[in-house]
């Protein structure tokens, strides 16, 4: 991603879906929101985990799901703290040499809970605990549960500013872009509350994959 391009150029740069995502999946993403905020705005407090760490998982996930609006803010926000070009550029095109060897076990989660499309293997999310801790590996799905919340919405945003453009996306819509940014404005708050009231009752923030893979008799939980 150019650090130079703006957002209506950066959203030129893609002209397909990498992943589209559904209106259910929008508005489930958003009932985690309220509960994943609490996490990271925590942790902005106690720095338990390096901030530069979480914009790392961040960009690992924009890059399995290719928000191209996010990739833009994204990379704003990682040159901001301090990160280089180079290295933004790598974990946008999948890239691992600029992965720390401490991290490479959230990475490897990050990648999987977007390609997961946030329903992940359980059995990931104990390695994570068991890699960090549990008080670190809740700031870590916190991180990634918010930003696939923003790639589910940023994606239909990059789709709809490039058709303004004169560059609709293969595979899409008017009427799916709308319907996914005007719903997601609509029932955010709906959702937002959801989540809130979850949290009051104590529901767990978590949603994994509980199947079971027949082939080695191991629970395929993260």
């Amino acid at each position: 991603m150019n650090k130079t391009a703006s957002l209506s150029e950066s959203v030129l740069l893609r002209d397909e879906f990498k992943r589209k995502f559904s209106f259910g999946e929008l508005y489930r993403s958003f009932v985690f929101i309220p509960g994943a905020m609490s996490k990271l705005i925590g942790n902005s407090k106690s720095k338990l985990v390096d901030k530069q760490f979480i914009e790392r998982l961040q960009l690992a996930v924009t890059e399995v799901n290719g928000c191209a609006a996010c990739s833009y803010q994204h990379t704003r926000m990682a040159l901001q703290q301090g990160m280089s070009n180079e290295e933004i550029s790598s974990f946008l095109s999948g890239g691992n040499e600029f992965i720390k060897p401490e991290e490479t076990k959230a990475i490897m989660f990050a990648q999987h809970f977007a390609d997961s499309r946030g329903f992940p293997m359980k059995y990931a999310y104990d390695a994570i605990i068991t890699e960090y801790g549990e008080k670190k590996a809740q700031i870590i799905l916190s991180a990634v549960q918010v930003m696939i919340a923003g790639n589910i919405y940023g994606i239909p945003f990059s789709a709809f500013l490039s058709r303004l453009q004169g560059k609709p996306y293969k595979g899409s819509s008017l009427f799916y872009e709308l319907t996914m940014l005007t719903g997601g404005i609509i029932l955010l708050p709906i959702a937002m509350l959801q989540g809130l009231l979850r949290s009051l009752i104590g529901l767990s923030n978590r949603r994994f994959d509980n199947s079971v893979d027949h082939e080695d008799g191991k629970e395929q939980n993260i």
